[in-house]
């Protein structure tokens, strides 16, 4: 027998207990994930941050919102290098910024080495893919 979302809706149990959101107490409510893909020169990351930032202003702070990085760019993360002040600004309005673990890999960088506040994923891949089966917006720049 299949069952629709309805269905499926009204048959939870009475037990369990829900935020004015709709959402388990604990869960994330799905946010924005942006995905940054590009090499370790340029400017690029700048106008990836940028854009987060101003999603963020439209959006409103409520919903969680990412920069994940992946490939070289994952170099323009490390401190002291890039645009620092276009990096501080997005961890300033609450944007996660994420770089790939198995990126750092391949471009020879240390946890150690990225500007303070840039956390890190064992696979940007897997993260937005988990993120998207969560309900998040995706977003490719």
């Amino acid at each position: 027998m299949e069952l629709s979302d309805r269905d499926l809706s009204a048959k939870q149990p009475e037990s369990v207990s829900r935020t004015e959101t709709g959402d388990r107490p604990g869960d994330v409510r799905p946010g924005l994930v942006i995905h940054g893909f590009g090499p370790d020169s340029g400017t690029w990351l700048s106008g990836v941050l940028r854009s987060a930032g101003n999603s963020r202003r439209a959006l409103g702070p409520e919903r969680r919102l990412e920069v994940v990085v992946q490939g070289f760019g994952v170099r323009l993360l490390r401190a002291g290098l890039g645009d620092q002040s276009a990096l501080d600004g997005a961890l300033l309005e609450d944007i996660h910024v994420l770089a790939c673990r198995n990126s750092m890999i391949h471009a020879s960088v240390q946890a150690d080495e990225l500007h303070r506040g840039v956390e890190t994923v064992d696979a940007a891949v897997a993260h937005l893919a988990r993120r998207q089966w969560e309900g998040w917006a995706y977003v490719r720049l």
